[in-house]
């Protein structure tokens, strides 16, 4: 079983993760997009109990086009993202993938929120696409 590690900026928060994420998708989404400063955020999903948390974390919860609350947990000291959670699905962990500094992480298999894709922006073809 393969262990990975996602941090953020400055290295003081950490997320150890064991095994392949459950899923890896692309959001569109306007919220993601400022969140990350990029034209989309990328997101590796989880089983929490595969996870290992380490270091301080300041949350920040945001309510979803959907309703659903989004609870984003960053560095206080560099600000950057190291994993979230969304309220009913406790049992996941969604980790951005640029956390883990892998360029062989794998690829999405779900692309959502593409009604807000920057039209130079090219998804694959085999995956599954949400507008």
């Amino acid at each position: 079983m393969s262990t990975r590690i996602a941090s953020c900026s400055c290295g003081q928060l950490t997320a150890t993760v064991e095994g392949d994420p459950i899923r890896v998708a692309v959001c569109h989404c306007l919220a993601c997009q400022r969140r990350t400063g990029s034209v989309f955020g990328v997101q590796a999903r989880f089983a929490r109990d595969k996870v290992s948390l380490s270091g301080p974390a300041q949350a920040f919860t945001r309510v979803g086009d959907s309703g659903g609350r989004c609870t984003f947990n960053f560095c206080p000291t560099c600000g950057a993202t190291v994993y979230y959670g969304i309220a009913g699905s406790d049992e996941f962990i969604g980790i951005p993938v640029g956390a883990f500094a892998d360029p062989s992480f794998a690829g999405p298999v779900f692309s959502v929120y593409e009604e807000r894709m920057h039209a130079w922006v090219v998804m694959p073809d085999d995956i599954e696409h949400m507008r």
